[in-house]
């Protein structure tokens, strides 16, 4: 991948400033911004209207379904878009647990964020379920053997963040699938950090529902939803009543959709695919990520895998005896942009992390000169 020609498209990437602040959200490339301009001037109208407008709204609507579908390995009839992960995952969740009732339980993880949690939070203090989380190991991994311990009969759902949106650990998808499919419970994937690092498909994680956001692989702020065609066919949804509810996909979308947004969305998958998919991202981000960790000072303190293996480019640490806000103060005014925080909403893991700790994503527009400068100012502090 030709990272000087792939900078060269983002604006915001040409005053010299190193974003490290990815798993927060990433920058635009000045493409997308256009389409999303575009369509506000030559699609500003809804479905059904009989002229032009309206004709318009359709073919981004298509687009962008059969779009997100190819990202993900679905048919476009499996794909719903909502105004964020979280938001599209409350809605979808009420819908699947209409028939839900008092001693179920899901089961989640301590790596979990909590956009992936809350909404069984709520539905279970609603119906009186249990939630039940699975440990973390000391690597801060999904410890396996307490998930299956508990794993039962009254499980309804296994809800898993398929990469941590703190520490980067990646979960084995597959192995989670496989078990919530021999307890005859429905696995639920938020993929909102993994999809920015690491290509999907679902048909072979073998999911049932996967929820991902376009802002965390430079596309607008949006949320992506694939629900397997017949449990969504099963499933009631919130909605107003004359809402479409064909095809299926359909039926978890309450509301008007941001139709330009959808515009911005294509912008970006195709923008992905000239710079050779996420294929390419991968096998790019996980240099400098190995270039990151091979280097680290020996000031800092990491939290999670060690090497890239069981990892995406998001890194979690301290830098010893200086506070977490002081150091991103610092470095961000050395040109320099990571975020500071307590649990980054992984409420269930916070109790075993610091009060405050750094967090350094890398993307694909990174440089390693960048990962370079990032190293020294660690060090230097």
């Amino acid at each position: 991948m030709n990272v000087d020609a792939v900078r060269a498209r983002f604006s915001s990437l040409q005053n010299g400033f190193a974003y490290f602040d990815a798993p927060g959200g990433t920058q635009v490339p000045d493409e997308v911004g256009q389409a999303i301009a575009d369509a506000l001037r030559d699609a500003s109208g809804n479905l059904g209207a009989p002229y032009a407008t309206g004709r318009a709204v359709e073919a981004i609507l298509e687009r962008a379904k059969n779009d997100a579908a190819g990202f993900l390995g679905a048919t476009a009839d499996e794909i719903s878009f909502g105004m964020n992960m979280t938001t599209l995952n409350f809605a979808i969740s009420r819908a699947a647990g209409r028939d839900f009732t008092s001693g179920d339980e899901v089961l989640s993880t301590e790596l979990d964020h909590d956009g992936g949690v809350a909404p069984w939070v709520e539905l279970a203090a609603d119906k009186d379920m249990t939630v039940r989380i699975a440990r973390a190991t000391d690597a801060l991994t999904i410890d396996y053997d307490d998930l299956e311990n508990l794993l039962g009969s009254k499980t309804r759902i296994v809800a898993f963040a398929l990469a941590s949106n703190a520490t980067g650990s990646v979960a084995d998808a597959k192995r989670i699938c496989a078990l919530a499919r021999e307890a005859g419970a429905i696995s639920w994937i938020d993929a909102v950090h993994y999809a920015a690092h690491e290509p999907i498909d679902v048909r072979d994680l073998g999911c049932d529902v996967l929820l991902c956001s376009p802002y965390k692989f430079c596309g607008p702020h949006l949320g992506i939803a694939y629900v397997r065609q017949e449990l969504a066919e099963e499933w009631r949804p919130y909605k107003a009543r004359p809402s479409s509810s064909t095809p299926v996909g359909r039926r978890f979308e309450t509301g008007t959709l941001p139709y330009e947004l959808l515009a911005g969305l294509s912008a970006t998958l195709a923008y992905l695919e000239t710079i050779g998919g996420m294929d390419a991202v991968r096998a790019y981000e996980r240099e400098l990520g190995s270039r990151f960790l091979e280097n680290l000072p020996d000031n800092v303190m990491l939290y999670g895998p060690p090497t890239m293996d069981e990892r995406v480019p998001t890194f979690l640490f301290n830098v010893d005896g200086v506070p977490a806000v002081d150091a991103a103060h610092r470095l961000a005014e050395r040109g320099i942009g990571l975020w500071h925080a307590d649990n980054w909403y992984c409420v269930a893991l916070g109790p075993r992390l610091p009060a405050q700790s750094l967090r350094a994503g890398i993307a694909h527009y990174n440089t390693a000169s960048e990962v370079d400068r990032l190293l020294a100012g660690l060090s230097s502090l």
